[in-house]
């Protein structure tokens, strides 16, 4: 568990993710947690690791607060209305609405890498697409205990982050969306603190060595092209098999 943590928290901080949907698949893969035990140690496993991410980003000045704050007061009332939402939600329709969402984002991220100059042209407003972001983001916390950063991280690179910034900004926004969203969650479910100990230890680890790896992997244009690349193709792939399992 030490080892996936590490793994994981090197991975997804990179990435500006919480790492959500990695932890939910080794928990009821590995440990057979039940979905409601599964969500509640997902939240609080990955929200240890976030706060040492953000730390790290803040101190390199990759965080910009303007931005996250508004995805977080976005986000916050939408982990609410998913949480309640949640008993009622039958669980093939939520999987097949986050995964086209994360599938369209992912797209388009990828034809944003290939058209550079189609920057600024969107018909939405900076301030309008933030604010859809976050409640994505929010919903998908409250929902499934998921951590939200795919539309989050995805959402300020189409907004033209660089990656290091919009990995910093990301799990900034997410430590807000994780307290909110593991108190919720703790309430209605029990915590496997023996499967979530060794996973929080590896992802301290790996959270703290992400910002400078992912400083070095955005230092050339071409190098972070590559990066937002990825991320692109990852969210695309997260999103199928969220509606194909």
């Amino acid at each position: 568990m030490i080892i996936v943590g590490l793994a994981v928290g090197i991975f997804v901080i990179s990435l500006g993710g919480g790492g959500g949907a990695i932890y939910l698949g080794v928990l009821t893969g590995i440990f057979q947690l039940s979905p409601g035990a599964a969500a509640a140690t997902s939240i609080v496993t990955s929200l240890p690791a976030l706060v040492m991410g953000s730390w790290s980003y803040y101190r390199r000045g990759l965080i910009n607060f303007h931005l996250g704050n508004r995805m977080m007061v976005a986000a916050i009332p939408s982990i609410f209305v998913g949480y309640f939402m949640s008993p009622f939600l039958p669980e093939s329709v939520y999987k097949l609405v986050i995964g086209l969402i994360l599938v369209f984002l992912g797209l388009q991220l990828v034809y944003k890498v290939y058209h550079q100059s189609s920057q600024g042209q969107s018909r939405i407003s900076p301030q309008t697409a933030s604010v859809i972001y976050g409640i994505i983001g929010g919903l998908m916390v409250g929902i499934a205990g998921l951590s939200g950063g795919g539309p989050i991280t995805t959402g300020l690179l189409l907004l033209g982050a660089p990656m290091a910034r919009a990995s910093g900004t990301s799990s900034y926004v997410l430590v807000g969306m994780s307290i909110v969203g593991a108190t919720l969650h703790i309430s209605s479910g029990s915590i496997d603190w023996h499967a979530a100990g060794g996973l929080i230890a590896g992802s301290l680890v790996g959270a703290f060595l992400a910002p400078p790896i992912v400083l070095w992997m955005t230092k050339k244009p071409q190098r972070a092209r590559i990066v937002k690349l990825f991320m692109g193709i990852f969210i695309i792939v997260m999103g199928m098999r969220t509606v194909l399992i």
